[in-house]
């Protein structure tokens, strides 16, 4: 990683790794270039298999997912959406519950605005990690 105060340049895949796959947002250190209230970026590299913990509920944000490899199911509570061919995407709006599956090793970018202290997936007691009664995960 290479910074100064308005500069910053990196690589997705090791910048990502460490910080559970954000690049940018309200997390990052306010004196970070990467600090922002307005957008949220994630590099996720997902293998196989894995699928979202539990439910995000309640959500507060607008969301775009693009598919960059691999292929990657959004489950919503109406319907599944499968992102099976590079470049295909999903958005979804405030106030839709989600979760994902991997179902072959992935790679995805996510926008997310605005950028919503108490939403990062690692805090349990964030409330997207709050699981809907009766939606088990994927």
């Amino acid at each position: 990683m290479n910074a100064d105060s308005t500069i910053h340049t990196g690589r997705a895949g090791p910048d990502a790794a460490a910080d559970r796959g954000w690049l940018l947002g309200h997390f990052k250190d306010p004196a970070d270039p990467c600090h922002s209230r307005d957008v949220e970026i994630k590099w996720g590299v997902h293998p196989k298999g894995e699928a979202r913990e539990r439910w995000a509920t309640a959500e507060r944000r607008t969301a775009l997912l693009v598919l960059i490899s691999g292929r990657f199911r959004l489950d919503f509570p109406e319907r599944s959406v499968v992102l099976a061919e590079q470049g295909d995407y999903v958005v979804w709006g405030r106030g839709v519950d989600h979760s994902w599956y991997a179902e072959e090793d992935t790679v995805v970018l996510t926008v997310r605005w605005p950028s919503v202290p108490g939403y990062r997936a690692d805090r349990p007691e964030a409330p997207e990690a709050v699981a809907t009664p009766g939606t088990p995960a994927p």
